[in-house]
């Protein structure tokens, strides 16, 4: 991993000492679900999903974020197995970092997304969302769950 890639919060902090928003993203093979801080990084929201297409085009999408949020750093969701282990998604997360770290210089923060998927199902499911409209909005919900649970972190460091 280069040097704007960690999966310490604690590194990632110092790093991204400015004031600002962060955005998280959860990475899937045919999209990526956005989520975004307030400044004050206590709050994330849901803000789209992104249809995966060439690197290239999800890189424009993603500096279109840029534009519009301001954000300072990225939160990545990384897709470790229930078990501990990393298998090939996490491979697959790790190369995207590192592409998106050398062409944005964002620093990158890699943060555990276990359950992250299942919990936002379950939210979706108690708040009597339909299936139809949970698969057009489970992407971003869990992106919100994966920063929201870096948001915490940071606050309890």
């Amino acid at each position: 991993m280069n040097n704007l890639v960690t999966q310490s919060a604690e590194k990632f902090e110092e790093y991204v000492n400015t004031n600002g928003p962060l955005i998280g993203f959860d990475l899937g093979t045919k999209t990526i679900g956005v989520a975004v801080s307030d400044i004050s990084r206590t709050i994330a929201t849901p803000v789209t999903v992104i249809k995966r297409k060439k690197f290239l085009d999800d890189l424009e999408k993603i500096k279109d974020l840029e534009k519009k949020y301001s954000f300072v750093g990225i939160i990545l969701g990384l897709p470790i197995n229930m078990n501990g282990t990393e298998g090939p998604r996490c491979q697959s997360t790790r190369s995207f970092a590192t592409k998106l770290s050398q062409i944005t210089n964002h620093f990158i923060c890699l943060w555990d997304e276990r359950l992250s998927t299942l919990a936002a199902e379950k939210s979706l499911i108690s708040s009597d969302i339909s299936r139809k409209s949970r698969t057009k909005i489970i992407d971003k919900i869990a992106a919100c769950y994966i920063l929201q649970g870096f948001l915490d972190r940071l606050k309890n460091s």
